[in-house]
C-alpha cells in the first residue's frame, strides 16, 4: 500500500479526530507510555523557566503529558491538522499552553523559540523527510536543549514485528474500518513496518547532530515496538570540547 504523507495524511487526520481519542483510550498504556517519555526529558523544577515545544501534538495526549511531566513549563504545541487541534483546543488548558496550526518547517520561519526542550510523538514516522525535520528540531532548540522522541520503533526483532503486525490485523485496523478511518489505521500499520528500527533511528539523531542518542524502552505489551530516544542538541558540548 502506498503510505499517506503530509497534506494527505493531515486531511485523514482532520477526519480522524472524532473518534481519535476513544481509539486510542483502547490501547492499554497508551497515556502513561506518553507521560513516562515527557518525564525521560528530567526537566529540571518541574521546567520553571523553560520553554518546551510539543511537536505534532495531536489531539492534546501529548500535550497533557509534558504538563504533567513539568507542570511550570510554558509550552507550545503544534500540529499539522486542524481537525485534531480543534479536539486539543477543546479541552482545559492553562494559560501557560498555547496551541498553533503550523508543521515544523513553518514554525522554524515565525521566528518562535528557541525551545529548552522538544517533545516529539508519533511524528518521524509519518513525514517525508524525517532528516530535514530533524535538522529543524535541531535549530529550534537552544545549544545543549533536549529532545524526547516518543515513537512506534521497533527493536529490529522478527518476533516484535509479528506481534505489530497482529495486534493491527485483530484490532487497530478493524476498529478504523469501524470508525470509517480504515486507511489512515492501515497506514499506522505499514508506517511502523516501513521505518527505522531501533538503531537506525538512534544512528539518524547522531547523524542530525545530536549528541548521546539513546533508546529507552516502554512497559507492557509495547515494549519492543514503543521506544523513548533521548539526545540533545551538540552545540554546547562541541564548544566545551573547543576550549
Amino acid at each position: 500500500m502506498t503510505l499517506l504523507r503530509d497534506h494527505d495524511l493531515a486531511r485523514a487526520f482532520d477526519h480522524a479526530s472524532r473518534t481519535y481519542d476513544r481509539l486510542t483510550a483502547l490501547n492499554p498504556g497508551y497515556r502513561t507510555d506518553l507521560l513516562r517519555s515527557a518525564r525521560r526529558l528530567r526537566l529540571p523544577q518541574g521546567g520553571a523557566g523553560l520553554h518546551v515545544l510539543d511537536l505534532g501534538c495531536g489531539t492534546g495526549a501529548s500535550t497533557r503529558a509534558l504538563l504533567r511531566a513539568a507542570p511550570r513549563a510554558r509550552i507550545t504545541a503544534v500540529d499539522a491538522s486542524s481537525g485534531m487541534l480543534r479536539r486539543a483546543l477543546a479541552k482545559p488548558w492553562p494559560a501557560r499552553v498555547r496551541f498553533r496550526h503550523l508543521t515544523a518547517e513553518e514554525l522554524a520561519t515565525t521566528g518562535d523559540g528557541p525551545y529548552d526542550a522538544v517533545f516529539a510523538a508519533y511524528l518521524f514516522r509519518n513525514v517525508t523527510d524525517p532528516d530535514g525535520v530533524l535538522a529543524t528540531v535541531r535549530s529550534l532548540l537552544r545549544p545543549g536543549g533536549r529532545l524526547a522522541v516518543h515513537e512506534y520503533s521497533l527493536s529490529g526483532s522478527a518476533a516484535h514485528r509479528a506481534l505489530w503486525t497482529t495486534v493491527c490485523r485483530a484490532v487497530i485496523i478493524p476498529a478504523g474500518t469501524i470508525s470509517g478511518d480504515r486507511a489512515l489505521y492501515r497506514h499506522l500499520w505499514r508506517s511502523v513496518l516501513d521505518f527505522d528500527t531501533v538503531p537506525a533511528f538512534t544512528t539518524r539523531l547522531s547523524g542530525a547532530g545530536f549528541t548521546g542518542a539513546r533508546a529507552l524502552p516502554v512497559a507492557g505489551w509495547q515494549t519492543g515496538i514503543v521506544h523513548t530516544f533521548l539526545a540533545r542538541e551538540a552545540a554546547a558540548v562541541r564548544a566545551e570540547d573547543a576550549r
